[in-house]
This record gives C-alpha cells, structure tokens and sequence, in this order.
C-alpha cells in the first residue's frame, strides 16, 4: 500500500511538472510575445502622434468624490507623509513628497490685516482642507512598463533638507523597471520655483513619455470673483499669429465653459486672485497643450489650470530633462517685469488686472510708485499726483474756468433775457446765443475739465484697487489702509463713541463702516469731499432751468453717500482735485470781477456789526 501511494505521488508530480511546462511553452510563451508586440507597436504609435495632443493624459484631481467632509486642522491635512520645509525671505510653508505637491504656502511679506501681528496670508493650501490649493508636475505615459510617477507617489528625499533660495531639494523615485525619475526643486529670493525633472532609461526598450504641470483649486472661496471691476479667476497668455494674446475666464464664465483648450508655443497660464496668483510656466520655446478645466462641479467644484509638453522618446542607456517653472506669490509691478525679461514671458506684467485704459492705469501707477519713492508715503504721493494732473490740464481748465466766470458775471443780463422772452423759448434761445457770441464764451468749455477727469478718476480707482503696493499703505491719522474705505462713521461721532453701528440689526450692513458701495456711513473723507463738490458746484453759474439747479443742488449729497464706500485713496484724490480746482477757479473768478461763494462767505465773515 505504501509503495502504491509512492508511485501516485511520483506519477502526479510527473504530470504536473509536464502540465507546466507545456502552459508555458503553448499559453504564456504566446501571450508574452503578444504583449511585448503590443507595447512596441504603441511605442511606436506614440513616436507618430506626441502625447501632447491631448490634455486628457494629464492625471485628473485625486480628491474624494461624494463626501464632503473636510478639516479645519491644517496639522492633519497635511498628513503623514514626511515634507520638505520651505523657507525664503518671501515664502513659508512646506512641499509633500506624496506627489512631490506644492500645497502648503505662506506669504511672510503680507498679513492678512493692517495689524502686524495678524497671521501671514495664504497662497496655497492641503488637500483635505476646504479650498485645498496647490501645484503639481509630473509625467505621462500610458503604455510604460512599471508607470510614471502619479499624484500619489510617495517620492524619497536624497539631497537637500530644507528648501530655501540657496539650497533645492532633490527627489528620485523608481519605478522597478528600469526607469528612474529624478526632481530638482529649486526657489528664488521671491516667488518662482524652478522644477527640473531628468527621466533615465535602464532598461532595454524605447519609452515614450510627455511632462505636464496642473494647478488645481478645490472649489472657489466666497470672498473671490465678486466684483466686476476686478478679473479673479483663469489666466493665460498663448501664442496666436506672429504674436501672444492673453485670455480670461472669471470663474461665472469658467462654471459656463467647463474645457477651454489651447495650443501654444511656450506661453504661460494659471489661477490668478486679486493680489496673488499661480501660475505654470513651460519652456518659451516648446509647444504644449494647454487647457482651463472645470471638474465635478456638484460636489467640490474642481478648478484646474494645465499644461501637457511634447511627447519625447528615451532610448535605452539614454535620459532626457524638462524644465518647468512655477509663479506662486503676489503680483507686484517690479517682481512680474523683472520675471518678464528673465524668462522671455509674453506679458506677464498683465497679469495684474490694468483694465481697458491700461495705458492710463500703468503710466499713472508707476507716477505714484516714483513719487513714492521721493516721499516715502503713497497718500501724499497720491497729493502729488493730482497736482501733477492739475498742471498738465492748467490751460484747458483756466479757459474753462475764464468762460465760467464771464457766465457767471453775465447772469444778470441772461436772468434779464430770460424775463423778456419769457412766453418765446426760441427766441431766448437765440438771444442767449448773441450774447455768448458777443462775449466770446463757449458755454461747453466747463464741461471739458470734468469729462477729461473721468477717465483719470476711473485710472487711479483701478490702481487703488488691484495693486498690491496700495494695500494697506497708510496715509495719516485714521487712515491706515488707503485701498479700504475710510474707518470712521458718523453715527459713533467718528469713534468718539465706542460703538460699532455694524452690529445693529437689520440696518447695521447699511452704516457699518465698511458697507462698501452706497453707504449711510459717512466718514470724515467723504463729508470733505462732498463739501468740496458743493462748494466748486456753488461757485459754477447756475443752470437755467429751476428743474434742473435741483437737481445739481442734490448732487453733492448723493455723490457724498455713494463715495463714501469707495477706497480712502480715491476720497484723498477727488477731494484735493476739488480744493486746487476751487482755487484756481477763485483766482480767474476774483481776476474778472465775477461774484462768487467764497468772496461772499469772507464778507460776512469780516462785516463788522452796526
């Protein structure tokens, strides 16, 4: 019995070793030889049409779908996952080595309020935090045995321990089969990361990969994209023609257009906010394939700005390199020209948002930041300014303000007209127009001032707004942030009561201090203003029609409440154009004898009693 089960145990190994070897010989042997055919005839596909051509090779959001669950603790959603400190004169934070991420930025220059002790502002923020924040680089490549490193590659640390402007990191990964994949970061004493990524080919056939770079944003933050004046949202510029053309999408129209794709030869896009931006930034003289793309709108709203390279073939025993660069940080005029000449970018000074009279608002905001420069104040700087405006516009408005004075002394002969022609409006009319005549007045010349100015007040309001060199620059006094409406309101008497008239119900968002827009909080910027563009008005003859010195007799009151939400550097500006505007129009007024408001008001004020 025993020799029995031997001879079965030795025929059943027989058989199986014979089963074996004839599933490799008739089944694997066949099928590998089909699949080495199948990569090498893909290979050579992708050789034919560059991986480029598509941005759906790029790696899409590894955020969660379905939950909405986030942490407010930034400690935990920055993970596990060991990280490389970042740390420069401009920038503080960290980079995961899970997808080599650029998730975790500080800016150490800006506090998110005028008090110094406030906490740094914000650039980027983890996945897992509402609005995660950040960018990612990287490759692709479908078809290659052992992959390419993908977002959640947990990349090995091996030079370098502290990212700073004098010291990059180093990052290598392998992927097991004969590729290796090495990642130099690199960060200047601003805000540019230089990402230069080397691909090594080990092994024994030609792979064919393309690099990409993605910045992702998680949703949009309540407090972007709410106001017209300002573009907030995706921001490119691409070759088009012989030249470059920039494009915008503000996040209403991005929701709308959920893919915008474009092919350019080098370029550059990104997510830009107010003051700050991210963007991606390829080699200046390869063609990528770009594109804005929104992604699972219903749930976290996923905004992505990326960018796909030429596809390039590695050769064994070869490697080859990418470098890409990334923009992470604030928008100021001399940082974005300086990067513009380094790195050839086709107009990145216009990624602060100019405006259409952009060849108003830079000539305007580099006069200000030169007389910055002098003074060391922008308020006063802005005092400058106007005068500055006010001497290039002296000829204009003196003969604007000669043909108000000799209106004004005419008054009385026109009133005179007026009652003679009283039931015949033609012939007041022509009679008024002999009398102009004959003086030699043109009764438009003292619109021409105003119209001029309107241009140049809607110039400086764009620089007040968008430029991150006004934000919180103080003035004087109470005024400590000229890009915010003036603090202070009247219904505490100016802080003279400790009182917050915001916290009242109902009403409170209507003479709270910074209301914005229309606002029942008078502060002591707009009363001044508003006395100012009365007493100008007063000194202006007065219009014919009693239905419309009504109206002009309003106008102060409702300009003063509307102004008044408007940032202190604009009340600083228009209120001091008023004051050199009435004095020079006294002087031309006293010159020709014409009565006026001013004169009046020092008569009574000097009459001696009876």
């Amino acid at each position: 019995m025993k020799n029995e089960n031997t001879r079965n145990m030795v025929i059943f190994a027989v058989c199986t070793a014979a089963i074996l070897l004839l599933y490799q010989v008739f089944v694997m042997g066949p099928q590998m030889e089909r699949r080495k055919a199948a990569q090498e005839a893909a290979a050579a596909e992708q050789i034919a049409t560059p991986a480029g051509s598509t941005a759906d090779a790029v790696p899409g959001s590894t955020a969660a779908t379905g939950s909405l669950t986030f942490v407010t603790d930034r400690t935990e959603a920055l993970g596990t996952v060991p990280r490389i400190p970042v740390s420069t004169p401009t920038l503080q934070g960290s980079l995961s080595l899970q997808g080599g991420r650029i998730d975790d930025l500080f800016l150490k220059n800006y506090r998110q309020t005028v008090d110094p002790s406030s906490p740094y502002e914000e650039l980027f923020r983890p996945q897992g935090m509402e609005h995660a924040y950040f960018a990612q680089f990287g490759w692709t490549g479908p078809n290659v045995a052992g992959g390419v490193p993908g977002p959640n590659t947990v990349w090995r640390l091996t030079g370098g321990s502290t990212l700073t402007e004098t010291t990059p990191v180093t990052l290598t990964w392998d992927n097991g089969q004969g590729l290796r994949f090495t990642r130099v970061i690199a960060l200047d004493a601003q805000y540019m990361f230089t990402v230069t990524d080397t691909v090594a080919n080990l092994g024994t056939a030609p792979i064919v990969i393309a690099p990409y770079g993605r910045i992702e944003r998680q949703g949009v933050p309540p407090v972007l994209g709410k106001t017209q004046i300002l573009h907030e949202g995706a921001i490119g510029t691409f070759s088009k023609g012989d030249g470059y053309a920039t494009t915008q999408l503000k996040y209403g129209d991005w929701a709308k257009k959920p893919r915008e794709e474009f092919e350019s030869v080098g370029g550059w896009l990104g997510i830009t906010d107010k003051y700050w931006m991210a963007a991606l930034i390829p080699p200046q003289t390869e063609t990528i394939q770009a594109e804005f793309r929104v992604t699972d709108a219903s749930t976290y709203n996923i905004h992505e700005a990326r960018i796909l390279g030429e596809a390039r073939t590695i050769n064994p025993g070869r490697q080859i390199t990418e470098v890409q660069h990334l923009f992470a940080g604030a928008k100021r005029n001399e940082i974005l020209s300086a990067y513009e000449k380094q790195y050839d970018l086709p107009r990145f000074i216009y990624a602060i948002d100019w405006g259409f009279l952009f060849f108003l608002t830079r000539p305007i905001f580099l006069l200000v930041e030169f007389f910055y420069g002098l003074v060391g104040n922008f308020g006063v700087a802005i005092l400058l300014l106007t005068l500055t405006i006010k001497l290039i516009m002296f000829p204009l408005a003196n003969k604007s303000y000669e043909s108000l004075s000799k209106m004004r002394k005419l008054q009385p002969l026109m009133e005179k007209i007026k009652e003679q022609n009283k039931d015949d409006p033609q012939a007041q009319q022509k009679a008024t127009m002999e009398l102009y005549q004959k003086e030699k007045i043109n009764p438009l010349a003292g619109c021409l001032p105003i119209l001029v100015q309107i241009p140049v007040f809607y110039a400086l309001y764009k620089v007040l707004f968008v430029t991150i060199e006004m934000r919180h620059a103080p003035f004087f006094g109470w005024i400590r942030d000229l890009s915010a409406p003036d603090p202070t309101n009247i219904w505490n008497l100016f802080g003279l009561i400790p009182w917050d008239p915001s916290a009242v119900p109902l009403i409170g968002g209507l003479i709270g201090s910074h209301a914005g827009g229309f606002t029942l909080a008078l502060s002591v910027l707009a009363i001044i203003y508003g006395f100012t563009m009365w007493l100008q008005q007063a000194m202006n003859p007065p219009a014919p029609d009693p239905v419309q010195r009504q109206i002009f007799a309003f106008m102060p009151i409702v300009f003063t409440f509307i102004m008044a939400g408007f940032p202190a550097g604009l009340l600083v500006y228009w209120a001091w154009n008023n004051v050199l505007s009435i004095a020079q129009q006294y002087f031309i007024m006293h010159r020709f004898g014409a009565e006026n408001p001013i004169d009046d008001l020092i008569a009574k004020l000097t009459k001696k009693p009876a």
